[in-house]
C-alpha cells in the first residue's frame, strides 16, 4: 500500500514547485477532491511559518481577495535560508563524511555541512551528481557558527574576514564581497578550512 501524502507534498503536487522553490498562487478554492486536506480553515494551519511548510520554503499570502485576513491564496518563492542544511545528501558521503573529525575543533560525531554557505549551486542542491568534496565534517558548534556567519555574508555582501579569527589574510581567493556567483563561497575560511590553511602554508 502507497504510503499517505504528507499536506507539504500534497501541496508541492498541486502548485507545481520548481527546483528552485518557487510556485503559481494557489488558490484555497483549489483545496477540494485529492486535495481537500489543504483546507486552512482557522489560521493558517499546515502553512504556518514555523511548521515544516515554512521551514521548508520561503511563503507568501494573499489575503486581499476576500473581506477579512484569512488567507485566499498562497505560492513560495523559494527555499527557506536553513532548509538545505536538512535537505538530501546522498547516503554514502554522509557516511563517509560522519566518520570523520571536524575540520575546525578535530572533535568526532561531527555534522555534514554543505562547503557553499550561498546555497546556490543547483548540481548540489538538487542532488544531482552530489560529490564528497562538496561537503565537510564541522562540529555543531563549528557549524552554527558557520551558519551564522553566511547568514550575515548573505544579507550584507560581505565576506566573512578570517583575519578575525587571528589568521595574517582574509581570504585564499576573492575579495571582500561576493556578487551572487556559484563559486562566491570560495576562497572564505568557511568554505574550506582545510583548504584556506594550505594557502597559508604556500604564503611561506
Amino acid at each position: 500500500m502507497p504510503r499517505k501524502k504528507t499536506k507539504v507534498e500534497l501541496f508541492e503536487e498541486l502548485a507545481g514547485i520548481d527546483e528552485n522553490g518557487c510556485s503559481r498562487w494557489v488558490s484555497v478554492k483549489e483545496f477540494v477532491g485529492r486535495y481537500a486536506e489543504l483546507q486552512l480553515f482557522n489560521g493558517a494551519g499546515w502553512s504556518r511559518d514555523d511548521g515544516p511548510f515554512g521551514k521548508k520554503y520561503q511563503v507568501e499570502r494573499d489575503r486581499s481577495r476576500t473581506p477579512g485576513n484569512r488567507v485566499d491564496a498562497l505560492r513560495t518563492v523559494g527555499f527557506a535560508i536553513d532548509s538545505a542544511r536538512t535537505a538530501y545528501i546522498d547516503p554514502e558521503i554522509k557516511c563517509i563524511i560522519k566518520s570523520k573529525r571536524c575540520v575546525v575543533l578535530g572533535t568526532s560525531n561531527p555534522e555534514v555541512d554543505h562547503k557553499n554557505g550561498m546555497k546556490n549551486e543547483k548540481r548540489v542542491m538538487q542532488n544531482i551528481d552530489q560529490r564528497l568534496s562538496d561537503f565537510q565534517p564541522l562540529s555543531k558548534a563549528a557549524n552554527d557558527a558557520k551558519r551564522q556567519f553566511c547568514k550575515e555574508c548573505r544579507a550584507s555582501g560581505k565576506r566573512f574576514d578570517a583575519t578575525k579569527l587571528g589568521y595574517p589574510m582574509s581570504f585564499y581567493q576573492g575579495g571582500p564581497y561576493h556578487h551572487n556567483e556559484e563559486d562566491a563561497c570560495v576562497g572564505c575560511y568557511w568554505y574550506d578550512p582545510l583548504e584556506f590553511k594550505r594557502h597559508l602554508q604556500e604564503k611561506k
